[in-house]
């Protein structure tokens, strides 16, 4: 059996690829996604994968063809693909999502392909006002005041239709609880938290009190076990509709209980509504007040259904899943894909100078000609520039997701936070003293330029991207010098010089992409007739941006 799954990089999609690993019905696996991950790395390694925009910058017929070609021979598709941020954008929110989804139904039927699965929600359901559980028949008219819910709605009914006009195509509709497994960690505060939540705080201890909203209850499932669910569905092409979820519903003694002290303050789901709100507003927190409205509203479900007929059923209770997802929060924890990627640097796997030692494997011995104050001056110069770097190449691909560039700048961004972390590294291996406020310093001038207005102050100017893009490619140049120069001087500080070759020789693939994305901008830079930030059938690059992932 060949199963296709689109938007295979995200917390869901990570754990269908495990779970479909360990089916012996699965003979290869299609992994799909706008951003890709590292193929070397498991799960992702052994898929075939291809990069495709089922949405957010892309003519639908050019999705549906797209998807059509790489869903020839295909038994099964799982579509998981589904954006979260940016909030604020809710056409782009609702192209990739619900749009998305009609694409890929549309190309399953183009290509034949006789079964889909589709990841909806306990989102989707109807408010309910007890926790006596509901099963599958309960209605999906969603939480109005939740975007996510209005969306997930949207996509039931255009599952509805497709289910109508194509009874030949066995459909699969999964409602999963909340979902969590330790290697999301980083990817949900990031999603809904945001940069700013002290989660690191957690290492040191836990809050002397935990403050709940009346009336919360939660229903949440590890993702390894939803991945387990979406490959019992898959081998036993079972249709309809399925909840998953954990046997515990956890009020707020269960939710204090997991933070280690059991006690817990109930406050007013209003308060906490204008407080999430506020913080949102002023951007300290990127989940909007819907967020709240959809966990206080959904119902509690019942999953007996999964169980009878998929043969399923969880391995952890939704307070040990909590429980893992506090723990690897207070850590970073994250995995080799760019949406899951880990809070801190040195998680990355490129983020150890190990590789760069002599092939000893011995620390480096500096040489003695070697003046240990300028090499010192030098990498903390590069350090700083590789800062900025970072902040510049972050908020480009966070401000694109809408165009046909976006996939392509955050896999750049990936690349150059994994060479800042690498200098770090080095710096440290060599003996060397870090300079922090010469980064501090970087950090802050970089988002000072942000407020360059060129020519507008409330809304992008066409002009930012195509000046990035020429930054970008002046400090993407300058880094090469600075491998060359290490690359030169390897002997004499103790350091393998083939590690700086091959770094210097990725600049010219990150040129190559930072060409393509001054080709996309130069074209709408200094037109008024022409949109930068919504979708383009004249994608000079490879079509690779914009699916959803979840």
């Amino acid at each position: 059996m060949r199963v296709a799954v689109i938007g295979a990089t995200g917390n869901v999609g990570t754990a269908v690829l495990r779970a479909l690993g360990a089916r012996d019905e699965v003979s290869s696996v299609l992994g799909i996604a706008r951003r890709l991950p590292d193929r070397s790395a498991a799960p992702y390694a052994g898929c075939e994968w291809h990069s495709i925009d089922i949405g957010a910058a892309v003519e639908p017929a050019d999705a549906v063809d797209a998807l059509t070609r790489v869903f020839d021979g295909v038994d099964a598709v799982v579509h998981l693909a589904w954006l979260i941020q940016p909030n604020s954008d809710r056409a782009l929110l609702r192209r990739v999502n619900v749009d998305g989804t009609a694409h890929v139904a549309r190309a399953v039927v183009a290509a034949g392909v006789p079964h889909l699965v589709v990841a909806s929600s306990v989102g989707a359901y109807s408010p309910a006002a007890d926790a006596r559980p509901r099963d599958e028949s309960w209605p999906t008219q969603g939480i109005p005041s939740s975007h996510y819910s209005v969306d997930k709605v949207a996509q039931e009914r255009v599952l509805d239709r497709f289910s109508a006009e194509h009874p030949e195509v066995v459909l699969t509709r999964l409602r999963p609880a909340l979902t969590f497994q330790p290697d999301a960690a980083s990817e949900i505060q990031r999603y809904f938290l945001g940069a700013l939540a002290p989660v690191q705080a957690l290492r040191a201890g836990r809050l002397p009190v935990l403050p709940v909203p009346r009336g919360l209850r939660v229903q949440a499932v590890h993702s390894e076990d939803v991945g387990a669910a979406y490959a019992a569905a898959v081998a036993a092409r079972a249709g309809g509709a399925f909840n998953i979820c954990a046997d515990d519903v956890l009020g707020p003694q269960e939710l204090a209980d997991v933070v280690d002290h059991g006690r817990y303050v109930e406050v007013p789901p209003a308060g906490v509504r204008a407080a999430l709100a506020g913080a949102h507003r002023v951007g300290a927190v990127p989940a909007d007040p819907g967020w709240l409205d959809m966990g206080m509203q959904v119902p509690v479900m019942d999953s007996t259904r999964a169980r009878t007929e998929l043969g399923w059923a969880p391995a952890h209770t939704a307070a040990q899943t909590l429980g893992e997802l506090v723990d690897a929060m207070a850590e970073g924890r994250g995995t080799s894909s760019v949406p899951m990627r880990p809070r801190d640097e040195h998680r990355l796997p490129e983020a150890s100078a190990d590789s760069a030692l002599s092939r000893s494997g011995e620390l480096p011995q500096i040489d003695g000609a070697v003046d240990r104050d300028l090499l010192g001056l030098y990498l903390s110069d590069h350090l700083t520039g590789a800062t900025a770097g970072v902040e510049r190449i972050e908020r480009m691909a966070g401000a694109y997701a809408g165009t046909p560039v976006y996939a392509a700048l955050s896999e750049l961004a990936e690349q150059i936070r994994g060479e800042r972390a690498f200098l770090r590294s080095l710096i440290r291996t060599l003996g060397l003293k870090q300079l922090p406020h010469r980064q501090a310093a970087s950090w802050a001038g970089e988002r000072l330029a942000r407020l360059k207005a060129n020519g507008t102050m409330l809304t992008r100017s066409p002009m930012t991207l195509v000046l990035e893009a020429e930054l970008m490619r002046s400090a993407v140049v300058g880094k090469r010098g600075g491998w060359q120069t290490l690359e030169s001087n390897a002997g004499l500080l103790g350091l393998e010089p083939a590690v700086f070759a091959e770094l210097a020789a990725k600049v010219d693939d990150q040129l190559a992409v930072l060409d393509a994305v001054h080709a996309y901008a130069r074209e709408r830079a200094l037109r008024a007739d022409r949109e930068t930030f919504e979708p383009h059938t004249d994608d000079p690059g490879s079509g690779t941006s914009g699916d959803g992932e979840r």
